[in-house]
């Protein structure tokens, strides 16, 4: 087993989008290569409706996925294709806009008066930029959830983890979602497959994540091909974890346990041409999508 090191750990940062939405930024708009096939994710968590209720309004897409995970209130979603529905608390979207979409989504509160959830968006490739828009949208109830013998649960959204299959499929990228929670003090070592790139988002709680490479933190049991395993300082909540290679994460909840998202996916490797909410390959497809806005003819 080889423990990926821990190549860098950063908190989002704090940002408003849509027609004014609050959220924190965990990764985007920088090196598209960093997380490749992985481009932007978003955590969106407030407790006072005028920080989100007025959404995101009529947007379009083109060339990407957008994946939508709701874990308080709701988010309603429409778009031009005549597609309607709400999120709820642990339900999942996942919209391939593919060929270009316009769409809204607009968030609204639990009885506590909380929305909270994740917005990720995924490189599409070259040959499936073009590719007509689906929706793959999944219940909580649909989600497959695995409580370890230490209290460990794992949500498995997308890929297969522990013996079981998440929902959502035939995704490009082969990506694998998981939503993790650890017990106070429970250490725990995670497969993620050797040919994706990884990285965690913590959320709640604290974590220590194992850098076999950089012997700074905490020293875990000598349990690891025989050699010392060493964790960088706790990741507290909003704070994003890039993995290096290998085929293993480990990770030590903190005294309040710990919840994260790990995500890994296979790179796409092409190059990109990003502006806003539409990611192509070359300027001129991108200059292309912007003059089929202005003529009336994004929508394929």
């Amino acid at each position: 087993m080889s423990i990926r090191p821990v190549v860098e750990t950063r908190a989002a940062q704090p940002a408003i989008e849509g027609a004014g939405v609050h959220l924190h930024r965990a990764f985007g708009f920088q090196d598209p290569s960093e997380l490749d096939p992985f481009l932007m994710m978003d955590h969106f968590k407030n407790d006072d409706p005028r920080l989100f209720e007025k959404g995101f309004p009529w947007h379009p897409h083109r060339g990407i996925e957008t994946i939508t995970y709701v874990l308080s209130g709701t988010v309603d979603h429409q778009d031009s294709l005549g597609n309607t529905g709400t999120l709820g608390a642990g339900d999942v979207q996942w919209m391939t806009a593919g060929s270009g979409i316009l769409h809204q989504e607009m968030p609204a509160p639990d009885a506590r008066g909380v929305n909270h959830g994740f917005q990720l968006w995924a490189n599409l490739p070259r040959d499936l930029k073009m590719t007509a828009p689906r929706y793959q949208d999944v219940e909580a109830k649909e989600i497959p959830e695995i409580i370890d013998d230490d209290g460990t649960t794992v949500r498995v959204i997308v890929g297969s983890f522990w013996g079981k299959t998440g929902p959502v499929d035939g995704i490009a990228a082969e990506p694998q979602y998981l939503d993790v929670s650890l017990p106070p003090g429970v250490k725990k070592t995670l497969p993620v497959d050797t040919y994706r790139q990884a990285f965690a988002y913590v959320f709640e709680g604290d974590a220590a994540f194992a850098d076999a490479s950089t012997p700074t933190g905490i020293l875990l049991e000598k349990e690891v091909a025989g050699e010392e395993v060493h964790i960088r300082d706790m990741s507290g909540e909003r704070t994003l974890v890039r993995f290096g290679t290998g085929d293993a994460v480990t990770v030590q909840a903190g005294e309040r346990g710990a919840r994260f998202l790990l995500i890994s996916g296979a790179p796409i490797r092409e190059p990109v041409a990003w502006h806003g909410p539409i990611v192509m390959n070359t300027q001129a497809e991108l200059q292309q999508a912007f003059q089929d806005l202005r003529n009336g003819t994004f929508i394929r």
